[in-house]
């Protein structure tokens, strides 16, 4: 029998003292997320120079590319798994797009040194523009909108899992060129990739101030995918039009 059962006006033996005294537990918060953000943004940004600096040494960085990008997938795997290790996942996550949007934007600056940063640019401006539209319920996001996002996304990497596998045949795909068709591609990937931030923004808003606090490293590595996604796709797009034009 528990002691707080007990009625009694000694304030010693009270529920605050005796009804297994836990104290509340964490929620995750918006600033919370901000600061993991930003945090994880920084080891990404850090590891990147730290490959374009190697390459610009005469090394061969293509391993970057491929290793990052698929240990990547493999962390967001176990991270889809264990939620409550994302703590841990999510910083070796940011290290592992690092490398390989270091190893991939490096041959980029070679040809186009500065696009890499116009493509940053690109990236921040549309994650502000998209937060506005989301906030000021321009845009809502219904069910049927998330339905739609999630769709198009899967088909998205569902077409570049199929030609990366195909590349290993030596069959290019089209995705690869610089066709119409390739463009337009992109175009769609880049306004999906684009969209899909407000299921982030959603998934924030629905869950702030009442999920577990570890689940700001779960909202932080959902933007941090949309977000590399999303700059890929921008500066593969400019590269395709400024090679094009």
């Amino acid at each position: 029998m528990k002691l707080s059962n007990f009625k009694t006006s000694n304030p010693a033996f009270t529920p605050y003292f005796w009804d297994d005294n836990k104290k509340p537990e964490a929620k995750m918060t918006v600033s919370g997320i901000f600061v993991k953000s930003m945090l994880s943004i920084l080891v990404i940004a850090a590891v990147t120079a730290g490959v374009w600096k190697l390459h610009e040494d005469g090394m061969d960085v293509s391993w970057f590319t491929l290793g990052g990008m698929i240990a990547s997938i493999i962390v967001s795997v176990m991270i889809s798994y264990k939620n409550n290790w994302a703590h841990i996942l999510v910083p070796i996550y940011s290290i592992t797009k690092g490398c390989f949007l270091g190893g991939f934007s490096a041959y980029v600056r070679v040809k186009f040194p500065e696009m890499p940063y116009q493509a940053i640019g690109v990236t921040i401006v549309t994650f502000f523009v998209m937060l506005i539209l989301y906030q000021t319920r321009i845009i809502v996001v219904t069910k049927q909108l998330r339905s739609v996002i999630i769709t198009a996304a899967a088909s998205i990497f569902l077409v570049y899992i199929i030609s990366f596998i195909l590349g290993f045949f030596g069959i290019k795909s089209f995705i690869w060129g610089t066709s119409w068709v390739a463009i337009i591609f992109n175009v769609v990937a880049a306004i999906v990739a684009s969209f899909s931030l407000l299921l982030d923004f959603d998934f924030i808003e629905r869950h702030k101030n009442k999920a577990p606090k570890y689940k700001e490293w779960l909202a932080t590595w959902g933007l941090l995918v949309t977000l590399v996604w999303l700059y890929v796709e921008i500066l593969r797009l400019m590269r395709k039009l400024a090679i094009r034009f």
